[in-house]
């Protein structure tokens, strides 16, 4: 079973996330920010990762800028979720090296679609 770690501040954000990639037969672990997220990449890294954009701390281009700097955090595949559509935004996480970008709000079949574009499902 592929694992996935899902960041995000919000906890109903977290939950419905978690509910869906389950359904989906992914073994889910949460983290509320990025420095957590970091820390559970450290002890064992996840095959794919959702992470919201804008988050205290840590938001999620720092993490996946630090992420992708780890040993084997080349590996996951990395979904940034965000409220804005602007071209820059989705051109600076490119760089960075996210793998699909997401837009919140978001569904089951759309979040569904974006994790088997990157593979992983």
């Amino acid at each position: 079973m592929k694992s996935c770690l899902v960041i995000d501040d919000s906890s109903v954000v977290r939950k419905i996330t978690r509910r869906i990639l389950e359904s989906a037969n992914l073994k889910v672990e949460e983290a509320e920010d990025g420095r957590q997220g970091l820390d559970i990449c450290r002890d064992a890294m996840p095959d794919a990762i959702f992470v919201d954009s804008n988050m205290p701390n840590v938001d999620g281009f720092d993490f996946v800028r630090e992420l992708r700097q780890m040993h084997n955090g080349k590996g996951p595949k990395v979904i940034l979720c965000a409220t804005e559509n602007d071209v820059s935004y989705i051109e600076r996480a490119k760089h960075l090296g996210v793998d699909k970008f997401i837009l919140k709000p978001f569904d089951k079949a759309y979040l569904i679609e974006k994790f088997q574009e990157a593979g992983v499902i």
